[in-house]
This record gives structure tokens, C-alpha cells and sequence, in this order.
């Protein structure tokens, strides 16, 4: 049984405008220790899914509107309030997608990973001083008992980085939820971020849920992948089918637009024309018609929905993919 699975999850926003779908049934699963990759452009529903599970759209002006999110087989959602801050941290973690605004500015790395052991573990003083030593050692920060002392602002954005690594891993958690880990890093940094991961992952056995809108990123560190359009999942397979036999024209196009090896200055990259459609008022049809350059007018009509297109590779499109439009 997968350790996580999401089903037709919907979360809405209420603005003066109307309701944002911002997530629409979608649906995916978890596996005991892969790594799932969540991919798509900005305002796709990444983010917003990832709150989802972890209960923290705020109401208002969001809610989740239904769907099942099933952990070990219990729906979070059916969760009382007050059960929360048990869940979180001890059977899901996760790290958001800033490090530089992510730790409070006004108090010591010390007190508030200390913060996190007093209420997961009621571990307080010496004990709890050396777990924190232990955590900041294993993602790397050398010097640990004296980074203890420094506030937010005397570290860098790798330091800070590796520090809510440290946090939510000191919860012992059996799901990271890690959202654009490297986005505000550089480049060097974010190969050693994704490299602590990894290995820290091999060392606990936890799964990791990684949200991202780097390909490049997904090819290292994932092991299936969920691509994300206006809302929904298009296409859910495993990484190596997602790069050599993708099916969504939409997954296609992103895939053609990453520069190549020997890209000269005069060479023009492919682009997926248009523009995502409005999550207040969707099409009718399919969501991703108007930029295809396979629709045809049952897309502009019939919405498609995920289906098996073989060995377990998930695609919802009328017409995908074929070897002949590649």
C-alpha cells in the first residue's frame, strides 16, 4: 500500500474575481521511500497541493474543497485541529520554499531547533543541545555547537538551507515534503542540497515529495514523476519513461525547451506558445488545447482525464504523443 495517496483533491480560493481552482482533481501516490517529483510552471498548483497535505491553506480566503488525502490508509483531512501539530513534523515534514524567510529573524538557530525537540520530543537542556549538535553535523555545517548561536542573518542561503533540512529531519519523519529547495541558491549550493538529500534519504528511508520547476532536477533525484498543468496532473510515470517516451504534448514541450548542448547566441529556443488558462473560469475541455499543436475540436469540448497509456504511465490527453511527432 502506498505510504501516500491524494485522490481528486480540489482547493479553491474565494477573491472578488470568483473561485481560483487553484488544485482540481488531482490525484497521485507515494511509495515508501521514492522520491516523487511534482513539476510544472509557476501558478500550476505545485505549492498549493503540497499545502494541502500538510493542512495549511489558510481559511479564508482558501479551503479544500474535497478529495481524500490518505496517510497510511487514514484521510488527514478528517483529522481534528487539535491533531495537527502532532502530524506535522512527526509523520510529515516539510521545507518551504524559501530559506531566507523561513527562519525567524529575531531568535538563535538554538532556540528554535530547540523549539522542535521540546515539542516533538519533550527534550530539553543538554540532551536536546546535543541531538541539535547531531542534526546540523549530518547535513553538513561544520562548527555546529557555534552555528547554534548565530541568528538568520549571519548565515548564508546554503547554511540556512541546510538548518530546515536539519529541522524538519529531527522529527524523524516518514514523508519530506520539500518545496523548491533550491530555487534561491546557487548553483554549487544547490548540487550539495540535493546531494545531502539524497543521502540523507538513503540513511533514514524516509520518501520524499520534491517540488520543482527544474527538469534537470527531477533527472538527478526522482524516481517517478508528476507533471502539473492549470491545476491537474497531465501525465504521472516514472522518471526515465518521462524523459525518453513522454506523452503529454505539454510535457513534450517543456522537455524541448531546455537548451541543448552546443546552443549558439543566434539559436532560438522552441517555446510553448500562448498563455495558461484562467482558474477562475477553466475551459471546457481540455485545459492545455489551446496551446497544443495536437488538438482537435473534441479537445475544445471533452476533458480528458488520467488514463493508463501502458505500464503504469498516466497521460490525460484525447490524443498523445507518438513516435511520429517527435
Amino acid at each position: 500500500m502506498p505510504i501516500l495517496e491524494v485522490k481528486e483533491l480540489r482547493t479553491e480560493f474565494r477573491i472578488e474575481e470568483g473561485v481560483v481552482h487553484a488544485v482540481d482533481g488531482v490525484s497521485f501516490s507515494v511509495e515508501n521511500g521514492e522520491t516523487l517529483g511534482i513539476v510544472g510552471e509557476s501558478g500550476c498548483g505545485k505549492s498549493v497541493t503540497a499545502m494541502s497535505i500538510m493542512r495549511l491553506i489558510p481559511d479564508p480566503p482558501g479551503h479544500i474543497a474535497s478529495g481524500q488525502i490518505l496517510w497510511k490508509g487514514k484521510d488527514i483531512l478528517s483529522l481534528p485541529d487539535e491533531a495537527l501539530p502532532d502530524f506535522r513534523g512527526a509523520e510529515i515534514a516539510m521545507i518551504f520554499q524559501d530559506p531566507m524567510t523561513s527562519l525567524n529573524p529575531v531568535f538563535t538557530v538554538e532556540r528554535q531547533l530547540g523549539e522542535v525537540l521540546e515539542k516533538r520530543f519533550k527534550l530539553v537542556g543538554e540532551p536536546a543541545r546535543k541531538k541539535m549538535v547531531e542534526a546540523l553535523e549530518m547535513v553538513g555545517i561544520a562548527d555546529p555547537a557555534d552555528r547554534l548561536r548565530s541568528y538568520p542573518h549571519e548565515l548564508s542561503g546554503g547554511m540556512k538551507q541546510r538548518i530546515m533540512i536539519a529541522m524538519a529531519l529531527m522529527c524523524e519523519p516518514d514523508l519530506l515534503i520539500a518545496d523548491e529547495p533550491t530555487t534561491a541558491l546557487d548553483v554549487t549550493v544547490q548540487a550539495q542540497i540535493l546531494h545531502l538529500m539524497k543521502s540523507l534519504q538513503e540513511r533514514v528511508g524516509a520518501a520524499i515529495i520534491l517540488i520543482t520547476h527544474d527538469m534537470a532536477v527531477v533527472a538527478e533525484t526522482c524516481d517517478r514523476v508528476a507533471v502539473m498543468y492549470a491545476g491537474r496532473v497531465v501525465e504521472f510515470c516514472d522518471v526515465y519513461k518521462l524523459f525518453e517516451s513522454n506523452r503529454h504534448p505539454y510535457t513534450f514541450g517543456l522537455l524541448r525547451s531546455i537548451p541543448k548542448e552546443g546552443l549558439t547566441k543566434d539559436d532560438l529556443l522552441p517555446t510553448i506558445e500562448g498563455i495558461v488558462p484562467s482558474l477562475i473560469h477553466p475551459p471546457q475541455g481540455c485545459r492545455f488545447a489551446d496551446r497544443c499543436f495536437k488538438a482537435q475540436d473534441r479537445c475544445k469540448t471533452d476533458d480528458p482525464k488520467l488514463r493508463d497509456v501502458g505500464e503504469g504511465h498516466l497521460v490525460a490527453c484525447h490524443f498523445p504523443i507518438e513516435e511520429g511527432d517527435r
